[in-house]
């Protein structure tokens, strides 16, 4: 056993947090965990994965579900492309594995939405497999530790860090290992105000014996940021409300929303209603309402968004769009901008 590896699995025993997916050996409860802990953090993950476990006990609970209810159920977490690889991911589960999730890491990498981390994970957490995970965390120690400056979001980087990983891996205990060195990176080697007093791999870390440790790990610069201009028509007719599925390779794929005329910079609603599609409702509608957001932020990209609430005197029609109650609306899983609409309006 590495010396470094010795070291953190005693750390471990004395300090890991208590999580209900370190109870269990279940593979597709140990993989629901890192899915949801992808992007979010585990007080805001925690929720979820309960209101999952309790929906869908088992994988083929949720191959079973209908999208509708798991996109639902997301909403709220981002990153909306992990619920619909976990359904799809589950459904081959369940058709090619007979409900059995397959135990193996090949296998189990195979699956769709799954890579080298969540594979080594649910390889090593239900299973036992020797192989290392490298996440955020694990990068962060192992870049402070080996004080190395290639950049970890590189292919070159990541080829390095899961080396490094592997030369620490205790093979004999691979669970204990991963659980250990992700822990000590969400607890005590942090990216701000890391508490390398108390870590007990200082001795081992080159950063901190230079006192370096603010400058790993090293990143690339980010992905230009795009800016988008979203005017959404909230339509109301007899308390009834039309939403469409987002189908498009886009954000918020499979999530519903209102009526939206996407434009290329902030436009003034003068300009808004010389669209052709609302000159020819302009005697049909009234505007109860005008609300403009703050910007929402996502990784690569910023929303700006106005939210034109709408009555309709007469009924009309809309195609590819539903007509729902609004007391119905939160059975449909909505983008987290108008979830921030309607609590706006509330």
């Amino acid at each position: 056993m590495h010396p470094i590896s010795k070291l953190l699995t005693a750390w471990y025993k004395n300090n890991k947090r208590d999580l209900p997916w370190r109870h269990t050996t279940d593979p597709y409860k140990i993989w629901l965990s890192e899915v949801i802990l992808q992007q979010t953090q585990v007080i805001q993950g925690l929720n979820y994965y309960l209101k999952f476990i309790e929906n869908f006990p088992t994988v083929a609970d949720l191959a079973k579900a209908p999208e509708d209810k798991v996109m639902s159920l997301w909403q709220g977490l981002g990153y909306y492309s992990r619920a619909r690889n976990l359904h799809h991911a589950s459904k081959e589960i369940y058709k090619n594995y007979k409900g059995v999730f397959p135990n193996t890491y090949n296998e189990i990498k195979a699956l769709k939405g799954i890579g080298d981390y969540t594979a080594a994970a649910v390889s090593s957490f239900a299973f036992k497999l020797p192989y290392a995970v490298v996440d955020g965390n694990v990068y962060r120690v192992l870049a402070r530790v080996f004080e190395t400056d290639t950049p970890i979001n590189s292919s070159e980087g990541k080829k390095e860090f899961q080396l490094l990983a592997d030369e620490l891996l205790n093979k004999n205990k691979p669970d204990i290992h991963n659980s250990a060195i992700m822990e000590l990176g969400a607890l005590v080697c942090k990216p701000q105000n890391p508490q390398c007093s108390i870590c007990p791999i200082n001795l081992h870390c080159l950063a901190f014996q230079n006192q370096t440790v603010l400058n790993f790990p090293v990143k690339t610069k980010k992905t230009k940021i795009r800016d988008r201009y979203f005017n959404y028509l909230v339509f109301n007719y007899k308390e009834q409300l039309f939403i469409k599925k987002r189908i498009s390779k886009d954000i918020w794929q499979n999530l519903y929303e209102f009526y939206l005329i996407e434009s290329d910079k902030e436009i003034s609603t003068e300009e808004l209603f010389l669209n052709e599609f609302l000159k020819k409702l302009k005697k049909k509608t009234i505007i109860l309402s005008i609300t403009k957001l703050p910007k929402h932020i996502l990784s690569h990209q910023h929303i700006y968004s106005t939210f034109y609430e709408l009555e309709l005197n007469e009924a009309i029609n809309l195609e590819g769009f539903v007509k729902v109650k609004k007391s119905d609306l939160h059975k449909y899983g909505t983008p987290q901008l108008i979830q921030k609409y309607l609590l706006k309006k509330k």
